[in-house]
């Protein structure tokens, strides 16, 4: 796996050790990629800025103490080459969590990272699994501005491989991601129809995939609760909300792994730094308390 040499903090490196990724119910890995970015950028700086935050957490989450059950930190990808070959890296990066028995937590990045990660997922030999994704973007287009490994065509890629796909949140696409969504029978339930309502409970289609790999877009969630991102959209989820429905996903299926991607820092304001490092320990807690006995693990590989 191709590491960057400037060693990044551990999670929650200040309350624990480190544990060894086999004993480790999380994996969290930094994936520091931004290439495609079209609007504001920042995005390869969030990895680093949630890692360092996650030091002030407390490792009492409110209802559970997920780190009790072991938090490996990976060493970053390096992101410097071509696309493909960086999309590569975050496979087989993420295939080694999976196959070490860990869930796979990855820290973006714009979206594109997903892509590498379900490509883990599948060349791990994971089956019957599929994305749930809070976004304020369908990311549904083939290309953009002639390149397919746009972060703005992540989910195209990801239902292309025949991956199922459920959308939550989305308030802002264009008439081909319409087109998409009909072509591959894509769910959804957009903010129109979660947000005016507060709703903070969803139901899968009961034909969807018994587990499920959750992708968490920064900008799905409200401006008002994190303008650290390069593509804010009004009307977005809110911070309870956000919880809320990854919990009745993660109760209703198997959740082998998620990830928190497009968080832009802005200088001088901790306070998106720590509300990030929470939002990913707390999705941490929900995964935690929702699987089976006392110790998550990840998804059986074949």
């Amino acid at each position: 796996m191709s590491t960057q040499a400037n060693e990044y903090p551990h999670f929650l490196g200040s309350e624990i050790e480190q544990s060894a990724m086999t004993n480790a119910a999380f994996s969290v890995l930094p994936v520091p990629y931004e290439k495609t970015v079209s609007y504001g950028g920042g995005t390869s700086a969030g990895p680093r800025a949630i890692l360092e935050a996650s030091w002030q957490l407390e490792t009492w989450d409110g209802k559970s103490n997920p780190s009790k059950h072991g938090i490996h930190t990976c060493q970053p990808i390096d992101c410097q080459g071509v696309d493909a070959e960086v999309i590569q890296a975050i496979a087989q990066a993420t295939e080694s969590i999976l196959r070490a028995n860990s869930v796979p937590v990855v820290l973006g990045g714009e979206h594109t990272v997903t892509w590498g990660v379900i490509q883990g997922l599948l060349n791990a030999g994971v089956s019957d699994f599929g994305v749930v994704q809070i976004d304020a973007h369908a990311d549904l287009r083939d290309t953009y501005e002639g390149n397919p490994f746009s972060h703005a065509c992540v989910m195209k890629r990801v239902v292309d491989a025949g991956v199922p796909l459920f959308q939550l949140g989305v308030r802002a696409l264009c008439e081909e991601e319409v087109a998409t969504r009909q072509q591959f029978n894509v769910g959804y339930q957009d903010a129109e129809a979660l947000v005016p309502m507060q709703l903070s409970r969803i139901e899968l289609p009961s034909e969807f995939p018994a587990r499920v790999f959750f992708t968490l877009d920064i900008d799905g969630m409200d401006p008002s609760v994190f303008p650290s991102t390069g593509t804010p959209v009004p009307g977005g989820l809110t911070w309870y909300q956000t919880l809320n429905l990854f919990e009745s996903v993660a109760s209703q299926r198997k959740i082998i792994g998620f990830d928190i991607m497009e968080f832009s820092p802005i200088a001088g304001m901790n306070a998106y730094d720590f509300a990030a490092a929470m939002l990913t320990y707390k999705l941490m807690g929900i995964v935690q308390r929702t699987l089976p006995g006392a110790h998550p693990r990840g998804a059986q590989v074949g």
